[in-house]
């Protein structure tokens, strides 16, 4: 598909002037500026914390600005979702908002389904369904409840509810994060046609390829503040990476190079491995004394393969083996008793249990160990989770304390002490820094090199591809389905790890 280059001549939709934004001790947005035209795909780029987000917000009138002005067609945007609305902007966020048991028709007149003489008027649905769907050249039968329908085509209907609204400004929030790379093209068509008909778009993605593919323009945020614009044509994405990571330097000490002995057995070993439509064929090694990062961007399949290796995904092909012997029928009691331990990537839902003690949550990997027989033997209970509070450096007041009462942080040192309690000598962790601070973010990145100094073999899997140069001493790229590059010491740079997962 080729870049559009007709947006720039357009009417002028978008006019963000000295836009600024401050939330509790946190500078979100700094004076930013931005204008967008008609018919103009506008990609939105920046790490993590760059101001992505608090934009968007501002744009679809969920918050409000300390200061600066937002015109759109030349009219004063002003405060509320209602009024932001009214003036054609429609945002489609990164989590669908479909309900996957009513039909495609349905979803798309959701809260305003037609009425005649007081009844829905089901004709008047399907008909104007089928005719956006036909508009945007997508064969999806408006009858079609979506709990049928593939991701990536429940993903294009909720793009089309915003376009039967007719907006003047579009708005997506990484609409590809959870596609497969055969997936995507179908979305960028659809934004593609979008932006023909007229429409101004603002397109987010960490995925630098299809950016190239859909987009004419792209602003680089960073730290809140508008960097640049550029034409994508005109630079290559080694400058747009550099305009995104900046001089900034990272808020934590740089990893110490650490000597990995490679040359015996792996600890953890995966052979094509696959989990269609995510992964298609994966191998990798990771030996004792290492931490190996998984770079891939939403979607890539990252949390899929950690839990196939735990044991929580059925594996379709391929091999596991632990310290050099498959492992038949994988699965997580199998793992677990074969050392593999994992921290999930939704900390909250999946890896604690809410109103037990920080004692329970760490203990309950292993309780066999502070028993005799059938009996739970409580001075063993309470020294075993002394210990790995001491050990974890975990804030607490008892050992008792609800962890949902603790913060991110110790949570997440909590869900680690588990399966060291269970012995785990190879750890697989998803997002383990998701959701805390930086000095927590110290101290996990501190305990994962001190658990491979004493001999474990760790998987570090993070969104913030920057944090990985800091922790890990070899990193690969998840990209398409398989491993595409490899990084070893002092090539593990923010930009070559940013690079490698954007298919730079």
């Amino acid at each position: 598909m080729d870049n559009r280059t007709d947006g720039p001549d357009g009417a002028v939709v978008v006019e963000i002037d000295g836009l600024t934004k401050h939330y509790a001790g946190v500078q979100a947005l700094t004076d930013a500026s931005v204008t967008i035209r008609a018919g103009e795909v506008r990609a939105l780029l920046g790490r993590n914390g760059a101001g992505k987000s608090t934009m968007i917000r501002l744009l679809a009138g969920v918050e409000t600005p300390d200061r600066g002005t937002i015109r759109i067609g030349g009219e004063l945007l002003g405060r509320g979702v209602r009024r932001s609305t009214a003036l054609g902007i429609e945002t489609v966020y990164q989590e669908l908002s479909l309900v996957p048991e009513l039909t495609v028709a349905e979803n798309m007149f959701l809260g305003v389904w037609p009425r005649t003489a007081g009844r829905v008027d089901y004709d008047t649905m399907r008909r104007e369904t089928a005719a956006v769907l036909e508009e945007l050249a997508l064969d999806i039968d408006p009858l079609s409840r979506v709990e049928s329908l593939p991701l990536a085509e429940q993903q294009l209907v909720e793009i089309c509810r915003a376009v039967r609204r007719r907006p003047r400004l579009l708005i997506l929030d990484e609409p590809t994060s959870a596609l497969a790379a055969t997936e995507v093209q179908a979305v960028l068509k659809t934004v593609d046609r979008i932006a023909a008909a007229g429409v101004a778009v603002v397109y987010v993605s960490h995925r630098l390829d299809e950016i190239r593919q859909v987009a004419s323009t792209a602003t680089v945020m960073r730290d809140g503040r508008v960097v640049d614009t550029v034409t994508l044509e005109d630079v290559s994405t080694a400058h747009v990476v550099a305009l995104m990571v900046g001089s900034v330097e990272p808020a934590v000490e740089e990893r110490a190079e650490r000597a990995v002995d490679r040359s015996g057995t792996p600890l953890l070993s995966v052979r094509n491995l696959a989990l269609p439509p995510k992964i298609r064929a994966v191998t990798f090694d990771v030996h004792a004394g290492e931490v190996l990062g998984i770079a891939g961007l939403m979607g890539s399949g990252r949390s899929e393969l950690l839990r196939a290796v735990a044991g929580f995904h059925p594996i379709s092909s391929g091999s596991v083996a632990v310290a050099g012997t498959d492992v038949r029928n994988v699965g997580a009691a199998r793992m677990k008793a074969l050392g593999v331990g994992m921290t999930p990537e939704d900390r909250k839902g999946a890896g604690i249990v809410p109103l037990l003690g920080v004692d329970e949550n760490m203990l309950i990997s292993d309780y066999r160990a502070v028993s005799s027989g059938p009996t739970i033997v409580y001075r063993r209970f309470r020294a075993a989770a002394a210990g790995l509070i001491s050990r974890l450096s975990i804030a607490t007041a008892r050992a008792q304390t609800p962890i949902v009462n603790l913060s991110g942080g110790n949570q997440q040192k909590a869900v680690i002490g588990r399966w060291l309690h269970a012995g785990s000598r190879i750890l697989l962790l998803d997002e383990p820094t998701r959701g805390v601070d930086v000095a927590a973010k110290a101290q996990i990145y501190r305990l994962v090199r001190e658990l491979a100094d004493g001999g474990a073999a760790v998987v570090f899997v993070s969104g913030e591809l920057e944090e990985l140069p800091l922790v890990c001493d070899r990193v690969i790229a998840l990209r398409g389905g398989e491993i595409t590059e490899e990084l070893t010491g002092s090539d593990i740079t923010i930009d070559s790890v940013l690079s490698a997962a954007m298919a730079a």
